[in-house]
């Protein structure tokens, strides 16, 4: 054998060939290969979990629409079809998005941008609704908490010339609560001119005096009170808040709002108060 074939060295019987190293591209087109099955595979598990949110955000209460069962039963109720949204009159109801997990699509009213005040009269999510997540009256097999229960059937201000004035919804949604007095233009003796929302606001009401049975956006329907009233102005229930004297001898110039029992938590009074973050909210599923 020649030297040259001896600096050659032998390979062993049966052993593999070696692979010859992968090019620069090809290094870097499988670690991006890699990166994306990872963002993959995190993306799948993280969607998996959405349905586990409700455990995260069981501490934030949702607003009802009027007549719904307690929460429990309301979820395993609700078959989210979105009956009660298509026949809200103002739009108040509105469907659950994806941070809810298992309450995805479920109904639910944001006061502040958007309340219940009751335009449809018959309350027309209840008479809606296929499953009975939404009732006039619990079935007797269901408890109500107390504190729930209404003592007597709510008047409805638009009807009190009508032969039969009252709501037919028997619990309350929650209850109205001066959640920041000092912030209360009626505690501080002031009044109100303009807008109660400003132009941008897409609210809507029903007004008296404007239309019955057609409720139009509350920017078209400017104020100009001495002492800002509004939250009791509006109220849709007769007799649910009333303004008195914030303190003795305070006379008229300063006055507070003060909740009663009828409030059945309609968040009229959030939506319609002008100062920012509102001075009166309602606490959902809260009892008197």
């Amino acid at each position: 054998m020649g030297e040259a074939d001896k600096s050659v060295p032998e390979q062993a019987a049966g052993a593999p060939a070696k692979k010859p190293p992968l090019s620069q591209a090809r290094r870097q087109a499988a670690r991006r290969r890699f990166i994306r099955s990872a963002l993959l595979a995190t993306g799948v598990i993280g969607f998996s979990l959405l349905g586990y949110l409700p455990v995260v955000y069981a501490k934030r209460p949702r607003l009802r629409p009027p007549g719904a069962l307690d929460e429990k039963d309301f979820l395993a109720s609700c078959i989210k079809c979105g009956q009660c949204v298509q026949v809200c009159p103002v739009r108040a109801i509105r469907l659950a998005d994806l941070d809810e997990g298992f309450g995805v699509g479920v109904p639910y009213i944001d006061a502040r941008e958007q309340a219940c005040d009751f335009s449809c009269d018959a309350v027309q999510c209840v008479l809606a609704c296929p499953t009975g997540a939404l009732v006039y009256r619990k079935p007797v097999f269901m408890p109500v908490r107390e504190g729930a229960r209404l003592a007597k059937p709510p008047i409805l201000r638009a009807k009190e010339k009508d032969p039969e004035p009252t709501l037919e919804i028997r619990e309350r949604m929650g209850v109205a609560k001066l959640v920041r007095p000092e912030a209360c233009l009626a505690m501080q003796g002031k009044g109100f001119k303009g807008q109660a929302r400003g132009a941008d606001f897409k609210g809507r009401m029903r007004y008296m005096d404007v239309d019955r049975w057609k409720p139009i956006p509350v920017r078209e329907h400017p104020y100009n009170v001495d002492l800002c009233d509004l939250c009791v102005r509006e109220c849709p229930i007769q007799g649910a808040i009333s303004l008195e004297p914030a303190e003795p001898g305070a006379g008229s110039s300063r006055m507070t709002p003060v909740v009663h029992e009828p409030c059945v938590g309609c968040g009229v009074c959030e939506m319609i108060c002008p100062v920012e973050p509102t001075a009166i909210a309602v606490e959902e599923r809260a009892v008197w």
